[in-house]
Parts: C-alpha cells; structure tokens; sequence
C-alpha cells in the first residue's frame, strides 16, 4: 500500500500568485459593498452569494492550500457546505413566505 506524502506533491506557489489572489479578493469585496449599496432588486443578495463564494474558493484553494490535503480533509470540507446550502435553501425558502 502506497503512502502519499501531501507535503512532497505539493506545489509551493510564489509570492505573485499569493499577491494576485489578495487584489482579486479586494476587488471581490470592492463588488459586494458596491452591490449592497445599489438596490438591484431581487438579484441583490444573490449577487452578494455568488461573490461570496468565489471569495471563499480562492481563500480555501490558494491560502488555506486545499487541493494539497489529503481526502478525508476535503470529505469534510464538502460535507460542511453541502450542510451550509442546505441552511441557505431553509432560510431563502422560509424568508420567501414572508
């Protein structure tokens, strides 16, 4: 049986791509508080979402080095936002009714 040492397959990445994803993360913030300030209706708090999990792939993905751990982390990483959607659908289906 093979052992994979994450640490070895991981690719370090430069100071640039670190650089890169902070000024996409500003510009992503930039977006959010300027579509808070603009009443786009019902598109709004999906805007809002969406920017927000862009935000959240590149932390996890390039900050938090994800793709370099091993399965079961990422199990349980998919496991919270699978229960963190099901929260938002409950909250957006009951705030519907409203």
């Amino acid at each position: 049986m093979e052992k994979h040492n994450s640490l070895a397959e991981h690719k370090q990445h430069g100071y640039g791509i670190y650089i890169l994803v902070w000024l996409a993360l500003l510009a992503l913030t930039a977006v959010t508080v300027t579509v808070a300030g603009i009443n786009f209706g019902g598109i709004t708090v999906t805007t809002a979402l969406l920017v927000a999990s862009v935000k959240s792939y590149l932390v996890l993905k390039i900050f938090m080095h994800l793709g370099a751990e091993q399965k079961a982390f990422k199990v349980f990483v998919l496991v919270a936002l699978f229960f963190i959607i099901i929260s938002f659908i409950l909250l957006f289906s009951d705030y519907s009714f409203i």
